[in-house]
């Protein structure tokens, strides 16, 4: 019989390009944009139409996928999702309308509320307290994978084909991926004859936990519930905002060359990355030290901690990029100069991918944080419910 080992390899690794090939099908319109609207008249309001149906089916989905989750396969909703996201986009790539391109980026939207709430379910059955929040953050990561790559690959392959290849290759790869999740994804150990891993708060918890008999009406009553879904709901409406219209602000209202737009978005990525790597980390030492029996959450400090860097690199990124100059930081000019001989970019724009780096660094960690919370906090059997709650305010990751 194989060991844990084996099974939390490929079971990870799985869910892992599984969840990169729905991040990137997620962002393909946002990727290729500049390209559609060079071949398709759209507006700004056609652009606000398309990618907010998406984010509106998100949510809902990803809500009922939380609940359904806790009902029937996750492995099962794992894979559909995956598959329903790589047909749609291929059927994105065959139209040219603003009303085709609305409605089937809503059914996208849709599918791709099946992706992460499955996911936690399974690495909550297949991971130690001390290892869930390092192990959801580096899956998380696939989308810092996906954010950062994607771009340059998408831009890259409109450029030399089209951006109808270029949608219909990633719905097609996305499509093939879905069966190759499904024979490799497990729901539980005790499907393959292993013991269950449980993780949750100990019996006596009394802050940011519910009891292991509570209901979902015990769930929604809980204030800490809602503090969660505040937070995320500030933090991941700025991060969307940043992700979504960062590129086209640097290029339209501040003047800045669609290579630096790109290249804003992937340093942002890279730093989402390392941000959700760290803040899982870095937290799961402070559960190993404090349990999840101690007053309130072991891993509050650091995502406080996180948010406020995300609001500084946020403010300052409004307040001194322009087109030619960076204001105010003539001691960051100075500072750059060994860097700008090496790189051959300007004071300026390592300032503007520093920025995005830092902000991706303190939004993608405390958005890891948010889910693991919402997740660990509940009992097992309401560990789906409670993250889709969460995630309703929200649409991440």
């Amino acid at each position: 019989m194989a060991s844990y080992g084996y099974y939390r390899v490929t079971i990870f690794a799985a869910m892992f390009v599984g969840y990169t090939m729905y991040y990137f099908n997620r962002k393909t319109f946002s990727f290729v944009m500049p390209s559609i609207m060079e071949e398709v008249t759209l507006e700004k309001d056609d652009l606000g139409l398309i990618t907010s149906s998406q984010s509106l089916a998100y949510a809902i989905s990803k809500f009922i996928s939380g609940v359904l989750s806790d009902q029937i396969s996750a492995r099962l909703l794992f894979c559909t999702g995956l598959f329903l996201v790589g047909v749609i986009n291929i059927v994105f790539s065959w139209s040219s309308t603003v009303t085709a391109f609305v409605v089937l980026w809503f059914f996208n939207g849709l599918a791709q509320g099946f992706g992460w709430p499955p996911c936690g379910k399974i690495l909550r059955k297949w991971f130690e307290p001390a290892q869930f929040g390092t192990w959801w953050a580096v899956l998380s990561t696939s989308m810092n994978l996906a954010g950062s790559l994607g771009p340059l690959i998408a831009t890259t392959m409109a450029l030399s084909y089209s951006w109808r290849v270029t949608l219909s290759l990633s719905g097609s790869i996305a499509v093939g991926m879905a069966f190759v999740c499904l024979i490799f994804i497990v729901n539980e150990p005790v499907d393959v004859g292993l013991p269950n891993v449980e993780l949750g708060p100990k019996k006596g918890s009394k802050e940011g936990s519910v009891g292991s008999e509570s209901t979902v009406k015990e769930l929604l009553l809980t204030p800490y519930l809602w503090v969660l879904n505040i937070g995320y709901l500030v933090v991941f409406g700025v991060k969307t905002c940043c992700t979504d219209w960062g590129q086209l602000f640097l290029i339209q209202e501040k003047g800045q060359s669609a290579l630096l737009g790109s290249s804003f978005m992937s340093a942002l990525e890279i730093g989402g990355l390392l941000g959700s790597v760290t803040a899982g980390c870095l937290s799961d030492r402070a559960v190993a030290r404090h349990g999840l029996r101690s007053r309130g959450n072991p891993r509050h400090g650091l995502l406080l901690s996180m948010m406020a860097g995300m609001a500084i690199s946020m403010y300052l990124f409004r307040v001194t990029v322009t087109a030619e100059s960076t204001k105010g930081n003539e001691l960051w000019t100075l500072i750059s100069l060994p860097l700008t001989q090496i790189t051959n970019l300007t004071a300026n724009e390592l300032w503007i991918l520093s920025l995005g780096a830092m902000f991706g660094f303190c939004s993608y960690g405390p958005i890891a944080l948010f889910g693991v919370i919402a997740n660990e906090s509940a009992p097992s059997n309401l560990s789906g419910t409670s993250h889709a709650i969460v995630a309703l305010m929200a649409n991440g990751p």
